[in-house]
């Protein structure tokens, strides 16, 4: 970050010196230049350090993606923090967004436990929109896994092949398919009968 600041104001001195010496004016803008490109390059270093501590510190909780993809994706693409399918034993999830690039399907968690959950929801996918490109994406602790604060940088590397209303057409029919999350065992609230003993 120190680097980033420096750097600028001393490009902008050395070349105020060098260019413009014997007008002050000049020489003054030059400097001035410099150091406001160097602030800004600062704040935009400690704003990504800043970004990546906060996802250091959900990485790995169940819903970290789901935050993820709420707050920090491009707009163009439509999506919700709720899982579209979820593993109730290990908190696995698959999370959809939608956009130029198609269907998105984020796995969160292992390779070895998502990849069967994130199969049956592209399946199911492409049965909805079946001239759809899906991309299936897997964040997780897995080696070659996408990182949690580089996964909107992966879904904007997403060949983009649908217009801004084919996107709301994908959209509006996936919601269709609705969310794929058990319900908990027990005692159906509208099936319950008072009891007539008093």
């Amino acid at each position: 970050m120190i680097l980033s600041i420096v750097g600028p104001t001393a490009v902008g001195i050395i070349a105020g010196l060098v260019l413009w010496q014997n007008n002050v004016f000049t020489l003054v803008m030059a400097i001035l230049i410099g150091v406001l490109i160097g602030v800004l390059l600062g704040l935009i270093v400690l704003g990504r350090r800043a970004e990546r501590a906060a996802y250091s510190q959900i990485e790995g909780q169940p819903g970290a993606v789901g935050a993820v993809i709420k707050s920090a994706l491009r707009r163009g693409w439509l999506s919700t923090e709720q899982p579209v399918a979820i593993n109730p034993k290990t908190q696995d999830a698959v999370y959809r967004a939608v956009g130029r690039g198609g269907v998105v399907l984020i796995a969160e968690g292992p390779t070895s436990r998502t990849q069967r959950l994130a199969e049956d929801e592209r399946r199911k996918t492409a049965k909805v929109v079946p001239n759809v490109p899906i991309t299936v994406i897997s964040v997780g602790p897995d080696h070659d896994s996408v990182r949690l604060h580089k996964l909107g940088g992966r879904m904007a590397r997403v060949k983009a092949v649908l217009t801004k209303s084919e996107v709301t057409v994908v959209n509006n029919r996936l919601q269709s398919l609705g969310a794929n999350i058990p319900i908990p065992k027990g005692i159906d609230p509208f099936k319950a009968r008072p009891s007539r003993g008093r």
